[in-house]
């Protein structure tokens, strides 16, 4: 059997989360190599989210359900997406996670569909 090759999932999440925990089954399941960066312990950088919301829109990188958001208050606000790409940096729990990234592909949240085309070649 040939072995994975290329670059590995690199997936953004928290170790508690289930949608990540999700996530890292989906790969190890399809033995694909993947890198967790836990946002528990370590916030995305700045230009790493900057990917994602280029690639998918920064709305759609923000966890709009969350309690998190709520607490916040983020629901009566309108913001740009530059105030919205600033409040995401500033607290990584309003995000949609797990956030993964192969290559050039992306995706954000549970998306088997995406996660499905992740593959090398």
């Amino acid at each position: 059997m040939a072995q994975p090759q290329g670059p590995p999932v690199q997936l953004f999440g928290r170790k508690d989360s289930r949608d990540t925990q999700k996530a890292l089954r989906f790969f190890k399941e399809r033995r694909m190599p993947v890198t967790l960066v836990d946002l528990a312990i370590k916030p995305p950088a700045p230009t790493e989210l900057r990917r994602f919301t280029e690639r998918l829109g920064v709305r759609a990188v923000a966890d709009t359900g969350s309690s998190a958001w709520k607490e916040a208050g983020l629901g009566y606000l309108r913001m740009t997406d530059t105030e919205l790409f600033e409040r995401l940096l500033a607290d990584p729990r309003l995000l949609r996670l797990p956030l993964a990234r192969f290559g050039n592909q992306f995706a954000a949240g549970v998306d088997e569909a995406t996660w499905k085309t992740f593959k090398a070649g």
